[in-house]
């Protein structure tokens, strides 16, 4: 996702900003943190809910690689992980097993919790709802929980009210239509091929 969005120039907050780290010193000398998460977390809209190869954790704070003219992105990544860093990222594991490397780092534990408070409508492409990703749907259920069963107030809607899940073949069908009540909201089936995910260009 992280390359379509710089690839189709989308305007997108991830979260990260830099922080000045010597106020005291005249303009011209100043120095800028590398890019760390929080700094525009208000306005963040893009979460990376298993994590994204350039975010790595340094024990202190989520930190940012990024591009530049001296180095390649992939370049960056190798010589941090040369170094016994590792990005943060959720591959392997059933959904509790996820769940629980998620909620030992802040940003992805911020990643998920956003995810269980969304409203509206959510819409899935390339993501199956498979047997390891029981936390996604347990999110979406919450999401969709009426927010007066947990505030007391009866009057409150739900948050999330439908979900539109991308398929590519027969079988995702008969697989979402199986599980479809494990949603706690309307689950609407589209057909993913429909979708230039990639732009116009088709690149």
């Amino acid at each position: 996702m992280y390359w379509t969005l710089l690839r189709n120039g989308v305007e997108h907050v991830d979260g990260c900003g830099r922080e000045l780290e010597d106020e005291d010193a005249p303009s011209h000398e100043r120095k800028w943190s590398e890019l760390r998460w929080g700094k525009r977390r208000e306005t963040q809209n893009v979460f990376y809910l298993h994590g994204a190869l350039p975010f790595f954790d340094t024990g202190v704070d989520i930190v940012k690689e990024e591009y530049d003219t001296h180095q390649y992105l992939l370049e960056k990544i190798t010589t941090r992980m040369s170094k016994g860093e590792y990005p943060v990222f959720v591959t392997a594991g059933d959904g509790n097993q996820k769940l629980a490397h998620i909620r030992h780092n802040r940003y992805l534990t911020y990643c998920y919790d956003t995810l269980c408070s969304i409203t509206g409508s959510l819409v899935t492409f390339g993501f199956g709802f498979g047997e390891y990703d029981e936390h996604i749907l347990r999110a979406i259920r919450r999401a969709a929980t009426p927010h007066g069963r947990r505030t007391g107030n009866a009057n409150e809607p739900p948050s999330l009210l439908s979900v539109y899940i991308g398929v590519f073949s027969e079988s995702d069908v008969a697989h979402i239509r199986k599980i479809h009540h494990r949603f706690g909201c309307k689950v609407h089936i589209y057909d993913a091929a429909t979708v230039n995910a990639w732009g116009k260009s088709g690149r």
